[in-house]
Parts: C-alpha cells; structure tokens; sequence
C-alpha cells in the first residue's frame, strides 16, 4: 500500500500557512514527493537486497549471499565494457554491505 499521509498533511499545512488554495495544492505537492521517497530515498532494506526474508536461517543467508556473489563478483566482467563492470561493481558493494549488516544485526 502506498502512503498518503504526507499529502494530506501538506495539503492542510499549505491552506493553513498561506491561506490561499494555491497553498494546498502545494502542500499536496510536497506531500507527494514525501510520500514517493523523492526528497529522502530510504535505503534498501539488507534482507530485500539478498531476496530474503527476515525469518531466515543463517544458513539461507549465507547461502544467498554466495549466490549473488558469484552472479555480480566484477572480477566475471573483466572482459566486459566498463560501465557493465561499474555496474557489477555496485551491486557486488550493495550485496556486501547488505550482508555485512545482516551479520552484525544477528550477532546482538
């Protein structure tokens, strides 16, 4: 379910704060932008990132991490054009970093 909330309380903010409709339309606007995740993207969740949930076992984790990293490992697209390998290069960060949190998660 997509969110709503951030257009309805700026809508209102924006009727409120210039007191005008022009205002609500662009609380409505800002509202929107807030709710799409285009002002302050969040993050992919590290579970998501595996294509994992968080009721795993730690042997899926590993197991999937694995997987993934022999698919996007940029050492398999030493002969590929270099945008392939910045590409493969980011997931394979992307896959790191998502792994390195999940361990440190579990470990408390």
């Amino acid at each position: 379910m997509t969110r709503w909330y951030g257009k309805l309380l700026g809508f209102i903010a924006g009727w409120l704060l210039l007191r005008h409709p022009g205002g609500g339309v662009i609380g409505l606007i800002i509202g929107h932008a807030f709710d799409a995740d285009w002002i302050f993207p969040k993050k992919a969740a590290p579970y998501q990132v595996l294509g994992l949930t968080r009721d795993a076992s730690d042997a899926e984790i590993d197991q999937a991490y694995r997987r993934l990293m022999s698919q996007y490992h940029p050492d398999k697209f030493s002969n590929a054009s270099p945008e392939l390998r910045a590409e493969a290069e980011k997931k394979a960060r992307e896959i790191n970093a998502a792994y390195d949190k999940i361990k440190t998660l579990r470990k408390r």
